[in-house]
């Protein structure tokens, strides 16, 4: 039985055909959604208060009946009768006295009936549209709209009115219908609101309260103009214009007292006005003036019709630094094409006071916008006019504790610019190589610390490296240092001036008759004919930008050259010279042509060690050597010139236990594949650790790595806070497997904090790569990771320290822990990163330093010119000893204009390699290249033999005659420095040197004032501080060799290197006719090795044979 009550009855079965039948027969049903609001009320309700457009209609209409009422009213005072009886309608005259007043001239005026009906008609419709509009509103608080303002004053208006037309003798009745003003102006306030809101404009406020001030002010005086003369009836009568005049006189507190109200009522009128004009207009004022500054400080906007006329680009960072600025406005507006361009500034903090007075000099004034706002926000792009953008430059800010954190906000701001605005140019600027991948859509990326760590990393083998990419990706025009007596700081600063531009071949003057033919015979000709160092191309059918593609390239049309200069070629004049007489050369001489570029006068001879033109448009005569025919696959190789070249470049394993591969663990994804030199197997992490390789308690050694400071060649120590991804990019450049095998240096990384252990897993593939935990502040640690018997010692500036209360003190401890370095360790290498450019000045200090004073003030001077270049002068920068990541900033603005710098960059860093493109190396000028002499010379040898293209030199030049030996002589010497009247020719000495210490000790000294009255105090002066200056050095000395002892060093090979008075500098494109000095490192950009398959006998045979050939011509040609 339970059973039988548990059971379910089976469901009732249905065909198809059942389901067809029911959709025939099923009856549908309209359901109406939203009944309720189809009432009258709530249908009156949409048309008149909730639907925009038709509520904005009876606005209009209710603000159009207003100023009727008013015109109308203006038009019965000027129609009045000038009779003293006033009555009502069908009345007798009664009179009305009371406190001296006769009150019947006020309560009665004359009408005349065809206005009486306008206004009554006008009275009417208002007064219905007031009780609709109450009746819609009422929400069960009656007495909450009728005790309303406007409510009250529309019944004192209207309701006299209806009266009137039941009981004609109130038709003579005064009624006040010049209050319908303040109606008027309320009703105006509601249309523009509503206005505001149909079409979607949210940036009102300021409009709005200027439109209420202006309001304000026309009803005041209405009502005054009106009130006087409606009351003044009473006693002596005034005009509408009369009223007026008097009430412009009163409330600009002029008073002149030639129209005088002579009734109590109308003087009270008056008291009143003046009171309500005191109370509401301050507090009218106030309000628009905060509403003005704060508009002044969101920037306001940029007008649509502006944006649609006017070419802006857009700059979107998180804060606005006055450094960060001037150096975007410099190098964007250096540009001519750009000086019609707007800047938009888009910054979601209010602009300090540095750079408030910063856009209020004229210069920039007119085209720098600054608005408040937030990328992220639409209605911000917006008033920026982002869509109608050419471009959007999104900057990170470096100074935050978090770079992380830094680079999520700029990644969200290229996310929500591209989404506002997809066909909008972006340039991006990240810090973190990581966070590339998040803002690989964007047109142009600069990742910070990639290029940082590259710079850094190419400063130990080709030095100055930073320094030469820093000029060539700054706008200038070589005019810094012209009016130096120094020799070196003219050449210097003209050499500055040097850019990478570009043009296609055929279009081109400089290079369209080498059509069809090599690459390195082109870049000779072009350099000996113009001046110029084409250094890559970029070829028609790929695309790809190529520096050096060697002498298989062979020029075509429409390839893309890239050239170094002074000024582009649309700049250029041309002015033809006479032709030089026909050589045997292989390239067809042509006559030689100047570039009429820049009206710099350098003098004709710099010393007898630096030889320049006088001008780069008067005649050149270049003494060049014949260029030998090159065949198709280079055949020459100059071996004395060069590394050791014996290996083949295409042997995937060599002698030493090394291949030559793609790193098999990349650090994170998007970083460009390099081939490297790699370990056959990856290096254990125990061998990594320099503490345990040195105390040989790790059982993994190679046997070429048995002794700790026994390898091939000198350290390269990094120290750094903590691993990163940036050092991954600080050991790819040197471990490139374009660089010969007995030039890789071992790296020790010291760092505060242990390494990860993914960062070991990436890098345990790179041969001698080691690591101790240790600080920079510690000599200790300095001594145990080698420091003594290193060649370069690399300072990256910590991420910790990079945020101070004061903005400059970032690189505080940097650049105490570097100085400390340079009195212990004067001989070495130190390359320092500083997060602020400004700060360079206190690199290597010395207060007794001339030649740094000199310096400074020519820095000051140069930046007083408005020059962008003033630091280039102080002698860490020039000699590439000191760099600071924000000098890259412009690489990104000139991707404006240049789309190209960011890939030749790279390229020339070594971040990517793109087949068949060269790379950017270094060679030394030893005694026997001397015999090349010039520039020019080396230029056509290196190109015509290996197909090399030179493109400037690194110079260290020494400031005194010879390095001190013992304190005497040093004293001795210093002291005939200062000697004005003795012949420092009589000294047997190097002339050249001589005279170049002389000048500078001339303009050092002129610069620093009058002494010839303290000679004799400074004379003593110098003599202590030299024996000071040897016994300190003594005393570090013998400091450094205890405390190696007490570590268990060995001390033999180390000795304290006394600092030589000598500056370096970088030298881009130099003239051919510059003397090559010993020990002048040239910059190559020499053609991909991978990319050749040569015959290593051939080689051999053609560098024998080529060598001699050359030599021989360059007799001839010296003969």
């Amino acid at each position: 039985m339970a059973n039988c009550e548990n059971e379910v009855p089976p469901l009732p079965r249905h065909t198809f055909r059942d389901f067809l039948s029911r959709e025939q027969n099923d009856v549908k049903v309209q359901v109406d959604f939203f009944v309720k609001e189809n009432s009258f009320k709530e249908r009156m309700q949409i048309y008149c208060i909730k639907n925009q457009r038709s509520s904005l209609r009876v606005r209009v209409f209710y603000l159009s009946l207003k100023i009727l009422s008013c015109i109308l009213y203006i038009s019965r005072v000027l129609t009045d009768s000038s009779k003293d009886q006033h009555k009502c309608l069908g009345c007798e005259y009664k009179n009305y006295t009371f406190l001296d007043i006769n009150w019947a001239s006020i309560i009665w005026v004359e009408r005349n009936p065809s206005l009486w009906a306008a206004q009554v008609s006008v009275a009417v419709i208002c007064l219905f549209i007031r009780i609709l509009l109450t009746y819609l509103r009422y929400k069960g608080n009656i007495w909450q709209q009728v005790l309303q303002i406007s409510f009250i004053l529309e019944m004192i208006d209207t309701v006299p009115f209806v009266i009137g037309i039941f009981y004609s003798p109130l038709r003579n009745l005064f009624i006040p219908v010049f209050l319908n003003c303040w109606l008027a102006k309320r009703a105006l306030e509601n249309l523009i609101n509503d206005l505001h809101r149909a079409i979607h404009r949210t940036q009102s406020a300021m409009f709005n309260q200027l439109l209420i001030l202006i309001s304000t002010i026309v009803c005041l005086v209405f009502t005054f103009i009106c009130g006087v003369e409606h009351l003044q009836r009473a006693g002596t009568k005034l005009t509408v214009f009369d009223s007026f005049y008097f009430c412009i006189v009163t409330f600009s507190t002029v008073g002149f007292g030639d129209v005088l109200p002579d009734v109590w009522p109308s003087k009270l009128l008056v008291v009143i006005m003046i009171f309500v004009a005191l109370i509401v207009l301050p507090i009218q004022f106030e309000e628009l003036a905060y509403l003005w500054m704060e508009r002044q400080k969101s920037g306001g906007d940029y007008s649509k019709q502006r944006a649609e006329t006017e070419r802006h680009v857009v700059l979107c960072v998180s804060s606005v630094k006055i450094e960060l600025l001037m150096d975007f406005l410099n190098e964007f507006y250096a540009h001519p094409i750009l000086q019609e361009h707007y800047v938009i500034i888009l910054c979601p903090a209010e602009q300090d006071a540095a750079v408030r007075r910063v856009l209020r000099i004229p210069m920039w004034s007119h085209r720098v916008i600054y608005l408040q706002g937030s990328a992220l926000k639409d209605q911000d792009l917006v008033r920026a006019k982002l869509d109608n953008a050419e471009a959007c430059f999104i900057l990170t800010c470096r100074c935050e504790a978090d770079r992380n954190a830094a680079d999520h906000q700029t990644i969200l701001r290229a996310w929500a610019v591209k989404d506002f605005a997809p066909s909008c140019t972006l340039f991006v600027q990240i810090l973190k190589p990581e966070n590339k991948i998040h803002v690989k859509f964007a047109d142009h990326i600069v990742c910070e610390e990639e290029f940082k760590y590259a710079m850094l990393a190419l400063n130990c083998i080709c030095p100055a490296t930073s320094t030469f990419i820093t000029l060539l990706v700054h706008t200038s025009q070589g005019l810094e240092g012209q009016h130096s007596p120094e020799d070196w700081h003219r050449i210097y600063g003209k050499c500055s001036g040097n850019e990478v531009y570009s043009i296609v071949l055929k279009e081109s003057v400089f290079f369209s008759e080498y059509e069809g033919k090599s690459f390195p015979l082109a870049s000779f000709n072009a350099y000996n004919k113009y001046g110029i160092c084409l250094i890559g191309v970029c070829p028609d059918d790929t695309k790809n930008i190529l520096l050096n593609p060697g002498p298989q390239h062979i020029m075509k049309p429409l390839d893309v050259c890239f050239y170094i200069s002074l000024t582009k070629e649309e700049n250029s004049c041309f002015k033809t010279e006479r032709p030089q007489p026909p050589t045997s050369s292989a390239i067809t001489s042509m006559g030689t042509m100047a570039i009429d570029m820049q009206q710099i006068n350098i003098p004709s001879s710099l010393g007898p060690s630096l030889s320049t033109e006088t001008n780069i448009s008067e005649t050149r005569k270049p003494n060049m050597v014949p260029v030998l025919e090159l065949p198709d696959s280079p055949s020459f190789l100059t071996g004395n010139l060069f590394s050791d070249q014996s290996k083949s470049p295409y042997q995937s394993c060599t002698g030493d236990g090394y291949i030559k591969g793609y790193p098999p663990d990349l650090p994170y994804i998007g970083s460009s594949p390099v081939l490297c030199h790699l370990r056959k197997e990856k290096t254990p992490k125990c061998c990594m650790q320099l503490e345990k390789f040195l105390s040989k308690t790790c059982n993994h050694k190679d046997e070429e790595d048995t002794k700790a400071y026994g390898l091939k060649n000198k350290l390269i120590i990094v120290s750094a806070e903590t691993t990163g991804n940036g050092l991954y990019n600080f050991i790819l450049p040197l471990r490139a497997s374009y660089r010969p095998e007995n030039e890789l240096c071992p790296i020790v990384l010291l760092l505060e904090q242990k390494p990860d252990a993914e960062f070991l897993e990436t890098v345990c593939w790179f041969p001698m790569i080691y690591y101790l935990l240790g600080s920079i502040d510690s000599l200790d640690d300095l001594l145990r990771c080698g420091v003594s018997f290193a060649a370069n010692m690399v300072v990256v500036d910590k991420e910790s320290t990079m945020t101070a209360k004061e903005d400059y003190m970032a690189d505080a401890k940097t650049i105490v822990n570097v100085q400390t370095l340079f009195r212990l360790f004067s001989g070495l290498n130190i390359i320092t990163e500083l997060t602020h450019p400004a700060n360079m000045r206190f690199m290597q200090f010395n207060v007794k330093d001339c030649h740094s004073l000199a310096f400074s003030k020519l820095e000051k001077k140069e930046r007083e010119k408005g020059s962008n270049l003033s630091f280039i002068f102080r002698l860490p920068f020039a000699a590439g000893r000191v760099f600071s990541i924000g000098m890259l900033d412009t690489l990104l603005y000139q991707c404006f204009v240049k789309d190209y710098m960011i890939t030749i960059t790279r390229l020339l860093l070594g971040l990517e390699t793109t087949p068949k493109s060269g790379f950017l190396c270094s060679m030394s000028i030893t005694e026997e290249n001397l015999w090349i002499e010039t520039y020019g010379r080396l230029y056509e040898i290196l190109s015509a033999t290996v197909g090399d293209v030179p493109i400037g030199i690194y110079r260290t030049e020494s400031q005194t005659s010879e390095p001190p030996e013992t304190p005497q002589s040093q004293m001795s010497d210093k002291v005939s420095v200062f000697e004005e009247g003795k012949d420092q020719e009589e000294q047997q000495l190097d002339i050249q040197t001589q005279s170049l210490r002389r000048r500078s000790i001339q303009w050092a000294s002129n610069l620093l004032g009058p002494w010839h009255a303290e000679r004799d105090a400074e004379r003593l002066s110098q003599q202590r501080g030299v024996l000071l200056s040897c016994s300190e050095r003594q005393e570090l000395t013998e400091l450094v060799k205890k405390r190696m002892k007490n570590l268990g060093l060995s001390t033999r090979g180390f000795d304290a290197n006394y600092n030589q008075s000598s500056h370096s500098y970088a030298l881009i494109n130099p003239s051919p006719d510059t003397i090559l000095e010993l020990n002048d490192i040239v910059y190559i950009i020499r053609k991909d090795p991978v990319s050749l398959k040569l015959n290593d006998t051939d080689n051999i045979k053609n560098s024998k044979s080529g060598d001699s050939l050359i030599r021989e011509k360059n007799k001839k040609n010296h003969l």
